[in-house]
């Protein structure tokens, strides 16, 4: 699992006409589920959205966490994340979850945050509009190493 956390001072993702989701300062979670992903990276990532700190303090430097300033989370699926682009130039999606899986992850690691989330509509076209805050962008990953001849399909 990847997710790619952006500092924003706001950002909202519209599907279609309706905005789906909305925050003031917080994390933009762009969240990637690959095909050997599980609960426990699910509910790892989360805990390290939520813990990350990236947010400055009175000194300026980047000791405080979303929960520490009372910021909120947007977190858009974004399975694209696992594309490979190393070979040609059509990205190939085969170490992406397969949609039931990545639904089902995602919507796991949403669960999990602990401070006010906001969401995208898994599967759908989406419009993101954000003012990135530093900019600050991290890319945080975990896969749960399975013996070899073992995988989730």
């Amino acid at each position: 699992m990847q997710v790619v956390i952006q500092r924003v001072q706001r950002a909202a993702v519209t599907v279609g006409d309706e905005v789906s989701g909305r925050i003031g300062p917080g994390l933009l979670a762009l969240v990637g589920v690959g095909r050997h992903s599980t609960e426990a990276d699910a509910a790892w990532l989360a805990s390290k959205t939520v813990a990350l700190r990236v947010f400055g303090d009175d000194a300026g430097r980047m000791n405080r966490s979303v929960a520490d300033v009372g910021g909120a989370v947007l977190a858009v699926s974004q399975f694209t994340l696992y594309g490979d682009v190393s070979r040609g130039r059509r990205p190939s999606f085969v170490d992406a979850a397969d949609p039931a899986d990545g639904q089902r992850l995602y919507e796991a690691y949403c669960a999990a945050i602990t401070v006010p989330v906001a969401k995208g509509v898994f599967g759908a076209h989406m419009v993101i509009d954000l003012i990135a805050d530093g900019p600050v962008t991290m890319l945080l990953r975990r896969e749960t190493v399975r013996p070899v001849g073992q995988d989730m399909r």
